[in-house]
């Protein structure tokens, strides 16, 4: 398989300087439908063929998502579109949209993801459905991205996404698409790293590309404080656990951080949140089922 970007293995290469200088080359952007006007810029800054993603917008339709394609293979990039299934309002006019994208634009790969929708807006509950009807594979799309979350996914318990993960492998496999993982962007750097290495040791040759929040405005950045406070309530869980957070504990961080939204964010109810989580309580009680046992 190609990579997201270019034809380059970064792991032929070894030394501080090539893995920077491949960490550059492999990188992407993405650019809103919305947003055109800026791609002469967006353009100017990136070699030639670069990926560019176009998301899936609540609301905007796939003629719009066209157009953003059309645009960016003019200024000379490689369009990615997001394909978000629980958007997609009708399965005939998602495959005609497809098929031109591909045929016309030259795409041949997308991002697979099942979208922020609490139901369905179509026929298609998830993106997993997408691919079992070989979709994809039928209107010419040789190469898949699908979603990574190192902070685990905020409404799907862990074993679901890992189940569904090597599902698609698996399903992508047999359609001979190429699969690469692109993590959901995070303010915590240590989870990301944990999150590829357990990827490696599951899915040795499987790619992984980490996602990062590029500059924004003041207003933009407000939609990603509940982040924010999740990291904050990882940081008092490892003070209080006296250990490193592991990637099982990230339901109990997200739950925490839920409830304390619920309480105006006060500090207080995190803290309460910490003192009363499973984790904690076994620590607490660990000391003296050591002691009773000597």
């Amino acid at each position: 398989m190609s990579f997201p970007v270019n034809a380059t293995d970064p792991r032929e290469k070894s030394g501080p300087d090539s893995r920077v200088s491949d960490l550059v080359a492999a990188g992407s952007m993405e650019i809103s439908p919305r947003e055109l006007h800026r791609l002469k810029d967006v353009g100017a800054q990136l070699p030639a063929g670069s990926c560019v993603y176009i998301p899936s917008l609540p609301g905007l339709p796939l003629s719009r998502t066209l157009e953003a394609i059309a645009a960016v293979r003019d200024a000379g990039l490689d369009p990615v579109p997001h394909v978000s299934a629980r958007r997609i309002l009708n399965r005939e006019e998602f495959r005609q949209f497809l098929t031109k994208a591909a045929s016309q634009y030259g795409v041949h790969r997308c991002l697979l993801i099942g979208g922020d929708e609490p139901k369905p807006k179509g026929p298609f509950v998830d993106s997993l459905q997408i691919l079992e009807e070989r979709l994809l594979a039928d209107c010419g799309v040789r190469e898949i991205g699908i979603g990574g979350y190192p902070e685990g996914h905020p409404r799907i318990p862990l074993n679901a996404v890992e189940k569904a993960m090597a599902r698609k492998l698996e399903l992508a496999a047999q359609q001979s698409i190429g699969v690469y993982v692109i993590t959901q962007f995070s303010f915590a750097p240590t989870r990301v790293v944990e999150y590829c290495a357990t990827l490696a040791r599951q899915y040795p040759d499987l790619p992984v590309y980490v996602g990062i929040a590029g500059p924004t405005d003041p207003t933009a950045l407000l939609r990603y404080a509940p982040q924010f406070e999740r990291m904050f309530v990882e940081k008092m869980m490892t003070y209080a656990l006296g250990r490193g957070l592991e990637y099982t504990d990230m339901p109990t961080v997200r739950s925490i951080a839920r409830e304390a939204a619920k309480d105006d964010h006060r500090f207080s109810a995190i803290v309460l949140g910490v003192v009363r989580s499973s984790q904690f309580q076994m620590r607490v009680k660990t000391p003296d089922a050591v002691l009773s046992t000597r």
